[in-house]
């Protein structure tokens, strides 16, 4: 059998009076590192930008070689891949006249969504394409007005992009 030992809380732990003097002194902390020692931690977003790592994982988009064209052959390993499963592709045939001189990429993607509200930026669709045609830039303002905006087709992956290509 097991003894249950009960604790009294005493005036202070009654009151809180340990965790305020705790929040009291962080609180007092920043005050002292913002106002005397001028370190400021806020930005001023607009006008001032913070600088993300060389690993940042933002926006999607699918790289094209010198003649415009995608360089992702629907092979679907981005999307098998996926654990937030935000990827649809639909593949169809490449015409002849994008590839002439031979079959290094006879499929094409004639459909690619990417809806960006469901996706966790794991980078496991960057991983997992081997013509490494879907990469993710380090654009981070993602905001939009409304859910249709946030699923990205094909001509909005295409663009250029600047960042991590």
């Amino acid at each position: 059998m097991t003894k249950i030992v009960t604790h009294k809380e005493g005036f202070l732990d009654k009151y809180y009076i340990p965790a305020l003097v705790v929040g009291l002194k962080v609180t007092l902390k920043q005050f002292y590192k913002t106002l005397v020692l001028r370190q400021h931690t806020t930005i001023n977003y607009p006008e001032e930008r913070r600088e993300y790592s060389q690993r940042f994982r933002g926006e999607h988009f699918i790289s094209v070689d010198a003649t415009k064209t995608e360089n992702c052959t629907a092979c679907y390993l981005c999307q098998t891949v996926c654990p937030a499963d935000c990827i649809t592709i639909v593949a169809g045939e490449r015409p002849a006249d994008e590839n002439p001189f031979g079959v290094k990429k006879e499929k094409r993607p004639v459909s690619f969504d990417i809806d960006a509200l469901r996706c966790c930026f794991c980078g496991f669709c960057e991983e997992a394409c081997p013509k490494d045609a879907i990469k993710l830039s380090r654009n981070y303002e993602l905001a939009t007005l409304n859910r249709e905006t946030a699923v990205y087709d094909l001509d909005h992956l295409k663009r250029e992009v600047k960042g991590r290509g």
